[in-house]
C-alpha cells in the first residue's frame, strides 16, 4: 500500500519539482532588485521582491514589438507546420509495407543531419531568392514540417487508423484529402496537440534563423531582444532573468493548455474526475 502510494503520488511529484525548479528560481531572480547579483546560496524567494526589472525591459528594448514580431512568425508557422506534417505523415500511411519502411528509413537519415551543416546552403538559397530580412527564411523550416520527427509522429498515430475505415470511405467515393481531412486527422488529435506544441515551442525559441535572415530592427524577434539584453546588461542578473520569464512564459502556457485540452478529451479522466470506477 505505501509503495503504491509512493509511486502514484511522491515520485511523480520528485520529478515534476525537477522540472519546475528551474523555472522557479527564474521567477525568483527576476524579483529581486534590478543590479543585483546572483544569490550565492539557494533563495526560494527574495526578501524584497521587486517587479522593477520586468518595469525597465521595455525602457531598454522594444520588447513589445519583438514579442509582436515573434507571435506573427508563430501564429503563421504553426498551422502550416501541423497541414505539412499530418499530410505527409498521411501519405506515408497510404504506401505499401516495402515503400513505406524505406520512407522511415529515409527519414530517420534526415534526423541524423546536424542543422548546422545545412546553415550555409540555406543562406545562399535565400540570398538568391531575394527573401533575407523577411520572415519566409523563418517560416521555411515549417513548410518542411519543421523536423521528420513531427512527420514520424504522425505516420505512427495514423497507422492507428483501421484499413476498413480508410476502405469504406473510399467505396463511398471520398478523396484521399477528404479522408484525410475528415476521418483521419480527427483520430489523432493528441498527435495534432503534440505537433503544435513542439512547433510552437521551436519557432518561438529559433534564435538562430533569426540572426541570419534579419537585418532590420523592426523585424526582430524576442530571441534576439533578450541577447540584447545580455549585451547591453551582461551583469543585470535580475533584468536577464525577467527577459527569460517572459521568453518562457508562453510556452509553458502553451504546454499547460494543450495538457488541459488532452485531459478534457480523455473519457477515462471524465469518469475519474466525477468519482465513477
Amino acid at each position: 500500500m505505501v509503495g503504491r502510494w509512493l509511486g502514484r503520488y511522491v515520485l511523480p511529484a520528485l520529478v515534476a519539482a525537477l522540472f519546475v525548479a528551474p523555472l522557479w528560481f527564474m521567477v525568483v531572480g527576476s524579483l529581486r532588485p534590478t543590479g543585483s547579483p546572483p544569490p550565492r546560496t539557494l533563495e526560494l524567494w527574495p526578501a524584497e521582491p521587486t517587479t522593477a526589472a520586468y518595469a525597465r525591459l521595455p525602457e531598454l528594448v522594444p520588447l513589445f514589438r519583438y514579442l509582436a514580431n515573434s507571435a506573427l512568425v508563430v501564429a503563421l508557422a504553426v498551422p502550416l507546420t501541423v497541414l505539412v506534417a499530418s499530410l505527409t505523415g498521411f501519405g506515408l500511411r497510404l504506401l505499401s509495407r516495402p515503400a513505406r519502411r524505406r520512407a522511415l528509413i529515409g527519414l530517420l537519415v534526415l534526423l541524423l543531419v546536424p542543422v548546422t551543416a545545412v546553415w550555409a546552403t540555406r543562406f545562399e538559397v535565400f540570398r538568391l531568392a531575394g527573401v533575407v530580412n523577411t520572415y519566409l527564411p523563418l517560416l521555411a523550416p515549417a513548410a518542411l514540417a519543421v523536423s521528420p520527427f513531427l512527420v514520424l509522429l504522425y505516420a505512427w498515430s495514423f497507422g492507428g487508423v483501421p484499413d476498413s475505415q480508410l476502405q469504406a470511405a473510399r467505396l463511398e467515393g471520398a478523396g484521399w484529402l477528404t479522408i484525410w481531412r475528415r476521418l483521419a486527422l480527427p483520430q489523432v488529435k493528441p498527435a495534432t496537440l503534440a505537433v503544435a506544441v513542439l512547433a510552437f515551442t521551436f519557432h518561438w525559441a529559433n534564435f538562430i534563423d533569426p540572426l541570419l535572415y534579419l537585418t532590420s530592427g523592426d523585424r526582430y524577434t524576442w530571441p534576439l531582444g533578450l541577447r540584447f539584453l545580455l549585451l547591453l546588461n551582461p551583469t543585470d542578473w535580475p533584468l536577464l532573468m525577467a527577459g527569460s520569464v517572459v521568453a518562457t512564459a508562453p510556452c509553458v502556457l502553451v504546454f499547460l493548455l494543450a495538457q488541459r485540452v488532452l485531459l478534457a478529451d480523455d473519457p477515462l479522466a471524465a469518469l475519474r474526475s466525477k468519482g465513477r470506477p
